[in-house]
């Protein structure tokens, strides 16, 4: 496409957080934007609705309507369905489209959605976001991977993103990704279980003091208030891609205990964030206690509940 990437009609799969930040930076600058979310079909389609109204972002049928429209296709969805998305754009992308995939799966996952975009005429590019969205919003870093990625890097930070190539092959920025997340995502999970038994043994002051002093470059509280809130809010997706580590894990040859531990963690506080324990989701109060010990004592009360 001779098109500048400013004139792109940019479609996303997937309006949940990540593809709604991208949808606001992205019409900021008068970008054209499509998406489209499995929700839209259901009892939550209501503020994905609000939103793309409010920000002018023309909502698509299918991931086939979707695909036949965009020069550019951004995949925002859960790790588990990376693979299932690309299958269901694939039969519709436009030729030499632009393919982001923006999905934490494994290595072998971005290869089998490559060859499915790839196959069909498009162009399959795998991005790896390096930390969390929200902060850094469209500026997010991003590695990219894949035989087209040096010719789309900087077309796609022409669009505002702050991109790299980390490899020409795919699987590369993937597996830096999963292997972060083996520690940022197990850390969490370690957090959780770590602070709520403290608090239950009436000792988390003497941890959160031994911590200080072993990783003093840390505030414990803080950060332990900031893992509550995100594995409480998004405990779901996170635990999908944790299993998406726990894949990668495999792929090399090695059992991935801490993974599939972690993978566990955070979809049993999914499980209680769906059962209302930390309120009702969509206030402006969930997953936003600036002390960790409210949700731990939530946490805490419900098991005593069930003794």
């Amino acid at each position: 496409m001779s098109v500048a990437s400013n004139q792109w009609h940019v479609g996303l799969v997937g309006y949940g957080e990540v593809g709604r930040i991208l949808a606001e930076d992205l019409r900021k600058q008068d970008v054209k934007v499509s998406a489209y979310d499995i929700k839209l079909g259901g009892e939550q389609a209501g503020p994905l609705r609000d939103h793309a109204g409010a920000f002018g972002v023309a909502l698509a049928s299918s991931h086939a309507d979707l695909a036949a429209k965009a020069d550019l296709i951004v995949s925002a969805v859960t790790a588990s369905q990376a693979v299932p998305v690309a299958s269901a754009c694939a039969p519709a992308v436009k030729k030499g489209a632009w393919f982001l995939d923006f999905n934490s799966a494994s290595p072998g996952a971005k290869r089998r959605a490559a060859d499915l975009i790839d196959g069909a005429g498009g162009r399959y590019v795998e991005g790896a976001v390096m930390t969390s969205v929200p902060p850094y919003r469209i500026k997010v870093p991003l590695l990219l991977g894949g035989g087209s990625a040096r010719d789309f890097a900087p077309l796609l930070v022409e669009l505002g993103f702050d991109a790299k190539v980390a490899s020409e092959q795919l699987g590369v920025a993937s597996a830096v990704k999963m292997c972060r997340s083996v520690m940022i995502k197990g850390l969490e999970a370690m957090v959780i279980e770590s602070f709520t038994t403290a608090r239950a043994y009436g000792v988390e002051d003497a941890v959160l003091a031994s911590l200080a002093e072993t990783f003093p470059g840390i505030n414990w509280e803080k950060q332990g208030a900031y893992f509550f809130q995100r594995v409480i809010e998004h405990g779901r997706r996170r635990s999908e891609e944790v299993r998406e580590v726990a894949e990668t894990v495999r792929e090399i040859g090695l059992t991935p205990w801490s993974a599939q531990g972690t993978a566990e963690r955070q979809a049993w506080v999914a499980d209680l964030a769906d059962e209302g324990l930390f309120g009702p989701k969509g206030t402006r109060e969930f997953a936003k206690s600036p002390d960790w010990r409210t949700e731990a004592d939530r946490i805490l009360g419900m098991i005593k509940s069930k003794e």
